[in-house]
Parts: C-alpha cells; structure tokens; sequence
C-alpha cells in the first residue's frame, strides 16, 4: 500500500510538535506555573527545533508561520496537560519519556526535510541533531532546569543514530516510509535503553 510520503512527514511533524510541547508543558507543571505559562513554555518547546532548522535552511517564513496548525497543536497539547499533569504519579519520568518520543521523532523528520534542500548528508544530519535538541534545549533555559541534553546517559548520540540509520535507509529500495519508521525507532529504542540501563559514553576527564 503507498502512502503519501509528504502526508507522512507531516502527521510525524505534528505528533513530534505535540509530544515536544508536553514535555514543555510538563516541566511548567514541575515548577508550578499557571495556564499560561504552559501555553508558553509548550509552544516554545515544541516549535524550536523546527524553527531554528528552517532559519539555517532559509526556509522562510518559517514552518509554524505559513501554518498556524502547528502552534494550534502546540497550544492545545500544553493545555490539555495542564489539567492531565495533577494526575500522573511522577511529572519528572513523563517529562523524560515525552522527550524521548520528541527526539526521536524530530531527529528523523528535520533529516528528511533538510534533504528537501539539497544539502549534504552531513548536514542534513547536522539539521536533524539540531530539530532533536533545540526545542528541549529552550525549554530548560525557560525553567531554569538542568539541560537535559547534559545528562550523562545517551542523548545526542541517539539523534545522530537515527537520523543517520534513516539517511542510510533512504538510498536502499525499500517500500514507503520504512526509512522514516526505521530512523525513528533506532533512535528512540537506543534512548529507551538509556534511560532505563543508564547507557552513556565516556566523559571527557583531563587528569
């Protein structure tokens, strides 16, 4: 069965848009902010990654800018959480695993459409690492809360995984979306694995 591949990359844009604004709104919830707050801190954290990947590709105005939808999507996921977050046992473990979904997802998606561009592998690599990490990024800063990206098990590692696995799926004939699905589960799997194993590389230690 073929699937619209520009359909595709859109349904995984707006699920890693939602998933990234829970993860924002989420942290708001742990230092208490109001409705608001939520609003804002979501939609930061959703629409960073991918407004920081269409500056650098000069694709402008940027996405959320041609298409209010996805700061539709961004708003509404921050507003239901406000009333979902009172609910869930541990804020901090959604957060974590909201992130891991949001990485994953972003990480393949800024890959595909870098490749739109007709950049480089490298940097459409670059941009996927960057969609994956800009949104969290700015949610911290807005917080005040430790960078996640900072944290010593896997993170960056596992962007640069997926995007690279999806790249490397995208030149073999394999049916639609499989490079896509591919990337994405490598990349939130070797998350997964991280955070629940505390799987890391070394650090850097200058004796």
């Amino acid at each position: 069965m073929a699937f619209d591949i520009t359909a595709v990359v859109n349904i995984m844009g707006l699920a890693a848009v939602a998933v990234f604004a829970i993860s924002g709104a989420l942290d708001a919830a742990r230092h208490k902010m109001d409705i608001l707050g939520f609003m804002l801190i979501g939609t930061v954290t959703g629409s960073g990654g991918g407004t920081l990947r269409d500056l650098l590709l000069g694709n402008l105005p940027v996405f959320w800018v041609r298409e209010p939808i996805w700061i539709i999507v961004c708003l509404v996921s921050s507003v239901i959480t406000y009333f979902i977050a009172p609910r869930l046992v541990s804020l901090t473990r959604a957060l974590i695993w909201m992130d891991a979904v949001g990485i994953a997802l972003f990480c393949v998606v800024g890959t595909k459409i870098a490749l739109e561009f007709d950049v480089s592998p490298l940097i459409a690599v670059t941009m996927g690492v960057m969609t994956g990490s800009f949104g969290g990024i700015a949610r911290d800063v807005l917080c005040g809360s430790n960078l996640t990206l900072m944290n010593e098990e896997l993170y960056i590692s596992t962007m640069l995984a997926g995007s690279v696995v999806y790249l490397w799926l995208s030149t073999l004939n394999l049916p639609d979306n499989y490079d896509l699905a591919g990337g994405f589960l490598v990349a939130f799997i070797l998350r997964a694995l991280a955070i629940r194993f505390n799987l890391k590389l070394p650090n850097y230690n200058k004796n």
